[in-house]
């Protein structure tokens, strides 16, 4: 059975980091099209990275310099290292596993998903 579990949200200041991790079980995140989407209250589902073996890593452009995707085969865990961060950054972090180009992390109809973390970033 796929499952996907989220951690490493909270609260920071502007200017400050996190690290998101998402443990997976049921499949070997090494090979698989893993990807973190975020979405804050009123907003669409954003993809903000994704990783997908022998492709290109994908990055929302407003993310890109800031915020690192990595897995770890080891520890079977997609990280989100996330530096710089912005108020606008504020959202619930969810990963999935091929979980496409949903309007609402809520209700994908796609993929495989974890429940979220929270990020909040002040100012």
């Amino acid at each position: 059975e796929v499952q996907l579990m989220e951690s490493g949200g909270g609260s920071v200041q502007a200017g400050g980091f996190l690290r998101l991790s998402c443990a997976a079980s049921g499949f070997t995140v090494d090979d698989a099209r893993m990807a973190w989407y975020r979405q804050a209250p009123g907003d669409e589902c954003i993809m903000v990275s994704q990783i997908d073996h022998g492709r290109p890593i994908y990055y929302y452009p407003s993310v890109e310099g800031r915020f690192t995707i990595s897995p770890d085969r080891a520890k079977n865990t997609v990280y989100l290292q996330m530096n710089s961060l912005k108020p606008d950054d504020t959202a619930v972090y969810y990963c999935a596993l091929e979980g496409g180009w949903p309007d609402d992390c809520t209700r994908p109809s796609l993929g495989y998903w974890g429940h979220g973390t929270q990020v909040t970033v002040s100012s």
